[in-house]
């Protein structure tokens, strides 16, 4: 099965071409001009593989990379970029780099490049799995299970339990909360966050005996 390949590449007419060539071999591609929207796009929609550029109009690229990585994305990233020094790359490996692909490049070079990355990181993630306590999340099916029972969540709902996890024993924030799950929306406030967060303990805890989520007042919540 072919993968999602999501590509942040500045130059209009350069990331035509790469998106026409990786949609001939049979991966889907999302293309974007700058970082803005990648965000969305990454809770949206099933990413396999990042090709980014360095050089960026709004930020630059190893540097939105390893936000990503503090974020918790751990989706593997080739750089795609004319920085082509040792200590450019260097960097770009320290900034969360898979691979790295200097500016000219032969085209077949960075198809076998995208098809290693693939098949290593699929390797070792492909049947990638979150525990805590009786709870169980795939995070390649997006499914979630508790107490061996399979239970049934929005994405929404399965972004934000995710993100409760990977944080567990801390006390995240209404804002980290809104802008890590929901992303920088401004018709998004603290209630919307609460509202969510009472869905999701009626899906996983109905009769409240278990109690996942606890709530800090005037802080936020964490899950123990």
């Amino acid at each position: 099965m072919k993968a999602t390949l999501l590509i942040v590449e500045d130059e209009r007419d350069f990331l035509e071409l790469l998106e026409h060539r990786l949609q001939r071999e049979g991966y889907e591609t999302i293309g974007f001009l700058n970082t803005r929207h990648v965000r969305q796009a990454l809770r949206e929609e099933p990413v396999d593989l990042i090709l980014m550029d360095r050089n960026l109009p709004d930020i630059e690229g190893s540097e939105f990379v390893a936000l990503l990585r503090e974020e918790g994305v751990e989706l593997p990233v080739i750089y795609v970029t004319a920085k082509d020094s040792t200590f450019q790359r260097l960097e770009g490996f320290r900034r969360g780099a898979d691979d790295y692909i200097c500016k000219p490049f032969e085209m077949q070079e960075l198809l076998a490049r995208v098809e290693a990355v693939l098949r290593r990181t699929r390797t070792l993630h492909g049947e990638k799995r979150v525990l805590f306590r009786d709870i169980e999340l795939d995070l390649r099916a997006r499914t979630v299970r508790i107490a061996g029972e399979q239970t049934e969540l929005t994405k929404l709902e399965f972004d934000l339990l995710h993100t409760l996890i990977a944080h567990r024993q801390t006390v995240l924030g209404r804002n980290f909360l809104l802008k890590n799950v929901w992303g920088k929306s401004e018709s998004c406030q603290g209630r919307t966050v609460n509202v969510a967060i009472n869905r999701l303990k009626e899906k996983i805890d109905p009769d409240k005996s278990k109690e996942y989520i606890k709530a800090v007042r005037g802080v936020g919540y964490s899950i123990q």
